[in-house]
């Protein structure tokens, strides 16, 4: 008596499971790809927008350094600190003149508009520090130290807030 062996079939293709499969992980793994590189998109901007922002308040910093600390014209000793015009202040000839102004669109070093940045803006507060202890808010005008603090917003968001300590320096 022969015995016969059951037919063993050998199939070279897949099944429909098998391929269902394959493309459920594939479509896994092309929408994880998509989702980091709109991660990564929304990263480069906010990367931009803060540099641009480093960028303005550094224009501000510089102009706060080179103008004088007290109104150079003798005439204008008794005024009391703030611009002497409407924000955004036209004519600065010391310091305390961008106090509390806001340039829109924001203004570089040498106090001129910067073109094509009409949707960002540079606020500008002051306040007068005690020499003795920095950390002491006191009257405008009543001492030779200035906290300079420059928030820079796009639109209505800020996207940085900064704050340096200016000096009077001798002869001012």
């Amino acid at each position: 008596m022969t015995v016969r062996k059951p037919r063993q079939y050998h199939h070279a293709g897949f099944t429909l499971v098998e391929v269902q499969i394959a493309m459920l992980v594939i479509g896994l793994g092309i929408l994880a790809l998509l989702h980091a590189m709109a991660s990564g998109s929304r990263i480069n901007a906010v990367g931009r927008d803060i540099t641009q922002a480093t960028f303005l308040a550094q224009e501000i910093r510089e102009w706060t350094l080179r103008v004088p600390f007290s109104d150079p014209d003798p005439g204008s000793e008794d005024n009391p600190p703030g611009p002497d015009g409407m924000s955004p202040q036209v004519f600065v000839d010391d310091l305390d003149d961008l106090m509390g102004v806001t340039f829109s669109p924001p203004r570089n070093a040498q106090e001129a508009p910067i073109a094509g940045l009409a949707d960002w803006s540079q606020v500008i507060r002051m306040d007068w520090r005690d020499p003795n202890d920095l950390d002491t808010t006191i009257s405008p005008g009543a001492s030779d130290v200035i906290c300079i603090n420059v928030s820079i917003q796009r639109g209505s968001v800020e996207v940085l807030n900064t704050s340096w300590l200016v000096f009077r320096r001798d002869g001012e």
